[in-house]
């Protein structure tokens, strides 16, 4: 696939082909060791034009960055699914199903934002996807128990940007890899209260581990401007990781795209999120 360093005019163009972002709730809890106590909390849900029960859809789990909510990619940005609309409507990419969440939790601050990312692997593993896969159309058919949400892992993927990015990395690929088999990484790995060592040892362990247990990496594609404050890091681990890990292999499961004069900003990361659907869920024959 060639990749672009700009999002092609037509996908911000209105379309009659408009999918649907519906408000999703769902109750969750905190997981916390001591201090673990009920939430009702929600998240967006995007269904594609046409989007019909009797079809099964694929599913993307979107995260957010720091310091807002579930409502940025689809209410703060709501180009986000004129452009998602443009994409199924060219046929780009296949309809599938978006949820972006959140691993906030209303107004409660005592927690450092990067524990609550890595965190939420609990809440999305126990009830999130649950909740989702049972409301709507997709690869589980209903069967939210645990065994049948992992058989079903290729029709499940999970991005963000930021610390969402860290989010894919944290609470997807090191706690919850038997239920995802795709990710986007957009802008960052470990951040900058991070450790770059510590980062490639987990990365490594992680794709290790899950070569060991049979649970195959359909694609890691990770985005990242090259004026992004978070590149040097994460080009860093990457390079590193990719040249450690034999179950990385660039072009077939991987990939590291580098937006020439990308910044940390929301234009890179919908460009990011253009190119990751015309990835995800594309098996090669």
């Amino acid at each position: 696939m060639k990749y672009l360093n700009e999002m092609p005019d037509d996908m911000l163009l209105d379309t009659p082909y408009r999918g649907e972002v519906r408000r999703f709730e769902y109750d969750t809890r905190t997981y916390d060791e001591g201090d673990d106590h009920p939430l009702h909390k929600g998240a967006w849900v995007y269904l594609p034009y046409g989007y019909d029960a009797e079809r099964q859809y694929n599913v993307l789990y979107l995260m957010h960055g720091a310091f807002v909510n579930e409502d940025w990619w689809f209410k703060t940005f709501p180009e986000t699914a004129t452009i998602l609309d443009n994409m199924i409507a060219k046929k780009i990419c296949e309809p599938c199903i978006i949820v972006a969440p959140t691993y906030y939790r209303g107004e409660e601050k005592d927690k450092e934002a990067e524990y609550m990312a890595e965190h939420f692997c609990h809440e999305l593993r126990r009830d999130l996807i649950p909740a989702v896969e049972k409301t709507f159309s997709t690869f589980a058919g209903g069967d939210v128990s645990e065994e049948n949400l992992v058989k079903t892992r290729e029709h499940r993927a999970f991005a963000g940007l930021s610390l969402g990015s860290m989010t894919t990395y944290r609470a997807a690929i090191y706690h919850n890899f038997d239920l995802f088999s795709w990710y986007g990484p957009f802008s960052g790995c470990c951040g900058p209260n991070g450790s770059r060592d510590e980062e490639v040892v987990r990365l490594q362990g992680a794709l290790a581990d899950a070569e060991k247990r049979g649970l195959p990496l359909d694609y890691l594609f990770c985005c990242n401007g090259d004026k992004d404050i978070a590149y040097a890091e994460h080009k860093e681990v990457m390079e590193r990781v990719e040249k450690l890990c034999p179950q990385l292999v660039r072009g077939e499961n991987y990939d590291f795209f580098t937006i020439l004069g990308g910044v940390h900003d929301m234009k890179a990361w919908q460009l990011d999120l253009y190119h990751a659907l015309q990835i995800f869920f594309v098996k090669k024959a």
